[in-house]
């Protein structure tokens, strides 16, 4: 687990890296940052904080890979990249399934249950469009051959970083917030960054703008279904 120390020092050299164009490559296996009572007294919530925005705010491609356990702000503080990566037996989630269970049932007993409604393994935070792609592990895990997992994990990179060779400062920065806003959308928002060409607009399909009418007018719709039935009945009899 990683203490306020830590983020701030992953801010520095991800700022670094950020003066002289470096692309930022982050592993990440941690359950989450460390809840001890001096973490928090040295500004644990605002060292986490602090590690998303800087993240954001790249103008380099940022790449994290999941190699193991992805939990809480913990992992997110690192994780707010263009592109974010999963072992195929790796998970990630916003909380523990144990503390999800205490939480939402008084019962950390209840953390398979947990588990299973969070989504928290990489084949569904894939179809979810939480992340990008999935590196698959060898039988029994990527501990049962770590020089085959070495060189898929630098192939997924270098297969990543080559996709942003043509993009500008202002395109990577775009790709990134982008990825973030469409996360939970079916198309997210459009616009630029730049503050001054107005605020983002949301972009809309239209079977949403369909539901959306229906909802709105639903009693309107179900009058008008019955009156079609009953003249239907009518006719027919």
């Amino acid at each position: 687990m990683m203490r306020p120390e830590g983020y701030r020092k992953c801010i520095r050299l991800m700022k670094l890296a950020d003066r002289f164009q470096i692309p930022v490559i982050s592993f990440i296996d941690t359950p989450g940052a460390y809840p001890g009572l001096g973490a928090e007294q040295r500004g644990q919530a605002s060292a986490i904080a602090n590690s998303i925005e800087c993240c954001m705010s790249l103008t380099v491609p940022n790449i994290s890979i999941i190699i193991g356990e992805g939990g809480s702000g913990g992992a997110i503080a690192l994780a707010s990249s263009n592109k974010v990566i999963m072992l195929e037996n790796s998970i990630y989630s916003v909380i523990s399934p144990e503390g999800c269970a205490s939480i939402l049932w008084r019962d950390p007993s209840k953390s398979l249950q947990a588990a299973e409604a969070m989504k928290l393994t990489a084949k569904d935070l894939l179809k979810l469009k939480i992340i990008d792609e999935i590196i698959p592990e060898p039988l029994g895990g990527a501990h049962r051959d770590p020089e085959s997992i070495a060189k898929d994990i630098k192939f997924s990179i270098i297969k990543n970083l080559k996709n942003f060779e043509n993009f500008s400062k202002n395109e990577i920065y775009d790709h990134r917030k982008s990825k973030f806003l469409e996360i939970g959308r079916d198309q997210g928002f459009s616009k630029s960054s730049n503050v001054n060409e107005g605020s983002l607009s949301y972009k809309d399909n239209g079977l949403r703008k369909i539901q959306a009418v229906l909802n709105k007018n639903k009693y309107v719709v179900i009058g008008l279904v019955l009156v079609v039935i009953s003249g239907l009945i009518a006719t027919l009899s």
